[in-house]
């Protein structure tokens, strides 16, 4: 059965079109029974060390989100569970492009990556699975403080400019990502994908405001601590799901400083442990820090220097005059006056207008298909912004000949017959010209009465860029939705015989029966699947629970510890697993 996201939840349904296209179905029947083994082991490993440095009682709110230790979760369970505390989730395939993440965080959806980690990478992974997703983000969405710091991040990040080469290194981590997860990776081709990401992240030039922003995410939402320098508490998905990372970062070799807003000046690298992790007291100085870092981003402050950031992204971006007229293209040129005041501002290629982030009629994608330019700013003499005229005013702008003459305190001039004037909540936010010619003040020409007719926007000066169109769902149908699909699993038959083998020990874990076939199991996975650890492990926690079959017992230790001693990268794997077994999570969860 699949389980399509349906929207069986208020906050799912909200989503606008370019976010729901990312979302795909989880196919819940596609999970083997190794799949659902490694979600257990990493959850009872979770809870038996993470009870006591998780911020919050994990098991409670696990149970809150719709997640169990026994199962990887249902989707629409976990939607059943999250909306009564407002919150949805939706699954999609690996990552996605940093601005949309920022706006599902928005709407208030965790966004899960559908596919499970494989059992070699069991302690942790750079890909995001939905282990490091559900078991990490969801258990702490019920704490309300921390879940408005996540939406409330999300509505800034959704608004971040990024640089063209942000863009890069989020292909460049994807693809990474995708061929450490791939059964049959070569190692030839991750060497590659690793220098080229190298390369790349090495030569990002001034970070954008996306990328200040994801180093605040990363060390508060993935990888933050929370109480004191001398006794913080776990917080952050990344250390949550992370079965290595959560107790290593416990050691005085991990050093914890203050979070604040210098925390931006520490950069991360998501292949590697961290050196030092962050430490706030409350959820509420997450708040205020990214307030702090807020104001000093382009959707705040406006102006030459935030035109200049969307130049330099070289992908869509939105500028607002102060009339409140939003135009949404690729930035290409800025005119700018003595005190530094942006006095014109073009895109190239397909563009929009539109107003409080609904676009204007007849001034969508076609219609300015091959970009859009305006000036900004007063009016010569004028005594009060152009935005601020009357009908009236207006007309005092014509000559004899009914031709309007516009001449900006920039030098800027607009000559034509005035046909339209757009307003919304009293300002002006348009003058439609036809025959129209407009020119700089060294007579450069940039509009022509042949080209049709002319849209000035009207504006005194540049209020706010940001990130992305104004309106996303007229303008952005399909936004970059990355080539790079994850590699989907093919099983030989040897495969295929160990997922049987794993799911005939959870049958008969849960139901009690059939005991006697545990030794034939062990001895098949002796024979035939020497390299398994784990299922050896659940067929040895069952035995030792049941106390009945003493020799199976010591000869299942014996052998495991053996193979600890033999197989050094499943050596704390098999003894963390030996240490579950003898300290029941079961146990714990009821005295919880």
């Amino acid at each position: 059965m699949s389980h399509f996201n349906d929207f069986n939840n208020a906050q799912v349904a909200k989503l606008p079109n370019h976010l729901k296209q990312f979302i795909v179905n989880q196919h819940y029947e596609k999970y083997t029974p190794i799949d659902q083994a490694v979600w257990r082991y990493v959850m009872r490993q979770n809870y038996s060390y993470l009870k006591d440095v998780a911020y919050y009682p994990y098991i409670k709110g696990l149970q809150r989100a719709g997640l169990s230790i026994e199962y990887i979760p249902d989707l629409q369970t976990m939607n059943d569970n999250l909306g009564k505390i407002g919150w949805g989730a939706v699954t999609v395939d690996g990552f996605i492009p940093p601005a949309a993440f920022m706006e599902y965080q928005a709407y208030r959806v965790l966004v899960i990556a559908a596919d499970i980690r494989q059992i070699n990478h069991i302690e942790y992974t750079p890909a995001p699975d939905i282990i490091h997703e559900s078991a990490g983000h969801a258990p702490i969405i019920a704490d309300t403080d921390y879940n408005n710091y996540l939406s409330y991040f999300g509505s800034i990040g959704a608004k971040a400019m990024f640089s063209a080469k942000d863009f890069e290194l989020y292909e460049a981590i994807r693809k990474l990502s995708i061929l450490k997860e791939a059964v049959d990776a070569d190692e030839d081709q991750i060497a590659k994908a690793e220098k080229a990401l190298r390369y790349i992240s090495e030569n990002m030039g001034e970070p954008s405001e996306m990328a200040l922003l994801g180093r605040l995410h990363w060390w508060t939402v993935e990888y933050g601590l929370i109480g004191t320098l001398e006794n913080p508490k776990i917080y952050g998905a990344g250390l949550l799901s992370s079965i290595g990372e959560s107790a290593s970062c416990m050691t005085q070799k991990v050093e914890k400083l203050w979070y604040n807003i210098d925390t931006i000046n520490y950069q991360y690298d998501i292949t590697k442990t961290q050196p030092q992790l962050f430490v706030t007291e409350t959820f509420q100085n997450l708040k205020d820090v990214l307030e702090q870092f807020a104001d000093t981003m382009a959707f705040r402050r406006g102006g030459m220097e935030s035109i200049m950031k969307a130049i330099a992204c070289k992908n869509v971006a939105t500028a607002v005059y102060s009339s409140g007229l939003q135009v949404s293209g690729v930035f290409t040129d800025i005119g700018v006056g003595l005190a530094d005041e942006v006095t014109f501002i073009k895109t190239t290629g397909a563009s929009a207008l539109a107003y409080k982030g609904k676009q204007l009629d007849n001034h969508g994608k076609t219609y300015h298909a091959d970009g859009f330019s305006s000036p900004v700013g007063q009016l010569k003499d004028g005594s009060k912004p152009l935005e601020d005229y009357s009908d009236d005013d207006i007309k005092r702008l014509k000559t004899d000949d009914h031709t309007s003459r516009l001449i900006f305190e920039s030098g800027i001039k607009v000559e034509g017959q005035i046909t339209n004037t757009l307003r919304k909540d009293g300002k002006i936010l348009l003058i439609t010209f036809t025959n129209c010619t407009v020119t700089e003040s060294n007579e450069n020409i940039l509009f022509k009465p042949e080209w049709g007719n002319y849209d000035m926007a009207v504006g005194e000066k540049i209020v706010s860029v940001f990130n992305g169109a104004a309106d996303k769902d007229a303008f952005e149908v399909i936004t970059l939705i990355s080539e790079e699909k994850t590699h989907r699993m093919v099983y030989d038959e040897k495969t295929l015989q160990l997922h049987q083998l794993y799911k005939r020990v959870r049958e008969i874990r849960e139901s009690g029966q059939n005991l006697e076939e545990l030794s034939k199991i062990f001895d098949h996975l002796k024979r035939n699947h020497r390299q398994d650890w784990l299922c050896a492990l659940e067929v040895l926690e069952i035995v030792y629970h049941k106390k009945i079959y003493h020799q199976l017992e010591k000869e299942i230790q014996v052998y495991l510890e053996i193979k600890a001693g033999r197989e050094p990268d499943h050596k704390k794997l098999i003894n963390d697993g030996l240490h579950v077994i003898k300290n029941p999570v079961s146990q714990l969860i009821v005295s919880d």
